[in-house]
């Protein structure tokens, strides 16, 4: 199981991020291109991934690594998942809300996740069994971690959820399913017809812009909303905030019930709101 030298590389991974990260930042030429599906890459993205598996591979040559960028690279017990920068869209406009997502899987099971937003100056982290936390970075001794703890979420019909990507990029399954938790609840982030695609509305902006967090989930593990449902998304982008919310005091499943990262939907939610939000979900048919 992961141990405290685990989290201490973890720290020194997410500062090797961070300072690759801020050479990048708000550069004049971040060498941007979109990739086959669309979405954003820069070199900021391709440095960190190649930075941190190197790191890796030389304090653990026989864990195996994953990563949004290049793949899946060895085998093994455990398994790092890294995305090098979640929001580059964001990192691109010199908007601060995007972060490096770190995670550590052994034997199938996440069991260590770090997120770390330079620009923000701030880094969440968690380890089942020793809480959840979040704390200036780079660290400051004045500064100790704060431990995040959620209340009960009540009822469905009075939560405030997030969900994303909107509906132009998302398949017909899953803009039902978003439009199915929408109507069965008081608020969503961003405010938009799930059930439609508009494609001549401007992009609606993050459910965690301006919000102090730079990842949905964060929102839900800060007591932010209640909940937050993330579709088409790869392990990368998931692995790390598991452990954050439930250390929390959180709850996440896939649209299906399992605690999966690889079935591209991830729902995140206050205690006691989990199977209400799972149920509204649910095609009637």
């Amino acid at each position: 199981m992961t141990d405290s030298a685990d989290l201490a590389l973890t720290h020194r991974l997410a500062d090797q991020a961070d300072q690759i990260a801020r050479r990048y930042f708000r550069a004049p030429d971040l060498g941007a291109e979109d990739k086959r599906d669309g979405s954003p890459v820069t070199e900021a993205d391709r440095e960190i991934e190649r930075a941190l598996r190197a790191s890796v591979r030389m304090e653990h040559p026989s864990d195996a690594f994953v990563g949004e960028e290049f793949g899946a690279h060895g085998r093994g017990s455990r398994r790092w998942i890294i995305d090098a920068i979640d929001g580059t869209a964001s990192f691109i406009a010199g908007e601060p809300e995007w972060s490096t997502l770190i995670a550590l899987e052994e034997h199938g099971v996440v069991t260590l996740g770090m997120v770390s937003a330079p620009a923000l100056g701030r880094r969440w982290w968690a380890v089942p069994g020793n809480g959840a936390w979040t704390g200036p970075c780079p660290s400051d001794p004045s500064a100790p971690p704060h431990r995040l703890t959620l209340t009960t979420g009540g009822e469905a019909k009075d939560a405030a959820i997030g969900i994303w990507p909107p509906p132009p990029r998302l398949s017909e399954t899953e803009r039902a399913a978003a439009a199915r938790l929408v109507a069965s609840t008081a608020t969503v982030l961003p405010a938009l017809d799930w059930s439609t695609v508009d494609t001549t509305a401007p992009p609606p902006s993050k459910p965690s812009t301006g919000s102090g967090t730079c990842h949905g989930a964060l929102l839900v593990a800060t007591g932010k909303v209640d909940a937050f449902l993330l579709l088409g998304a790869g392990p990368w982008d998931i692995a790390a905030v598991i452990p954050i919310v439930e250390e929390a005091g959180g709850t996440f499943s896939d649209l299906s019930g399992q605690r999966r990262t690889d079935t591209g939907a991830a729902l995140f939610a206050r205690p006691g709101l989990h199977h209400q939000l799972l149920n509204a979900t649910e095609s009637p048919n």
